[in-house]
């Protein structure tokens, strides 16, 4: 299998949970492989001087109202999180540490952290919460936050958020089939269009 499709994604976005839950099926569709590539949103937006769509309220209105109709097209449940912006700096350490240290958990730690935010509209912000979703996902909180506090971690974060910046990254979600880069979970079928020139 020599087709892949690189995943940026921060869990803070929306339209990234949107994108993860199309992905997997589009690499099955089109026998390639999905490479994830966990960074750091608030890092890309510091660096790029990008912001969130929901800083621009008539902007942020219709965002919700379009992130609407694509959970209805996708067939997927989609709940606006009322504590966005979320601070994801710990989550996605968390998120890079699982991938390095228990990979084979990796997919279904990262569905249960989308599912916590933009389903079950979990205060993420809070620690509390964080333990309760990591407990009911069948995870161990303490060793997740041991992952999130190593320092080879932090700076894998921190080196594949750079890395993305290098390579024109400016937001969340951003994939590359080759070195094309596609924004946005609405570009999934220039995406599939990609993969199929492969």
């Amino acid at each position: 299998m020599s087709k892949t499709v690189e995943f940026f994604f921060d869990l803070g976005s929306p339209t990234a949970y949107l994108a993860n839950s199309q992905l997997p099926k589009i690499c099955a569709q089109t026998d390639s492989q999905l490479i994830y590539q966990p960074m750091l949103l608030g890092g890309v937006f510091k660096s790029t001087g990008n912001a969130s769509p929901i800083s621009v309220p008539a902007k942020g209105r219709y965002m919700l109202h379009d992130l609407a109709r694509f959970a209805r097209r996708y067939e997927v449940e989609l709940n606006f999180n009322p504590h966005f912006p979320i601070n994801t700096l710990l989550l996605m350490r968390a998120v890079t540490g699982v991938q390095m240290h228990l990979p084979e958990r990796f997919v279904e730690f990262i569905d249960c952290l989308f599912r916590a935010l933009w389903v079950d509209k979990r205060n993420l912000n809070d620690a509390a919460t964080v333990t309760q979703v990591l407990e009911q996902g069948g995870f161990d909180p303490q060793q997740i936050l041991d992952f999130s506090n190593d320092e080879e971690v932090k700076a894998r974060l921190k080196e594949k958020t750079d890395q993305a910046l290098k390579r024109g990254v400016f937001g969340a979600p951003s994939m590359f089939v080759g070195d094309e880069l596609f924004f946005g979970q609405d570009r999934l079928d220039f995406v599939r269009e990609a993969l199929g020139r492969q």
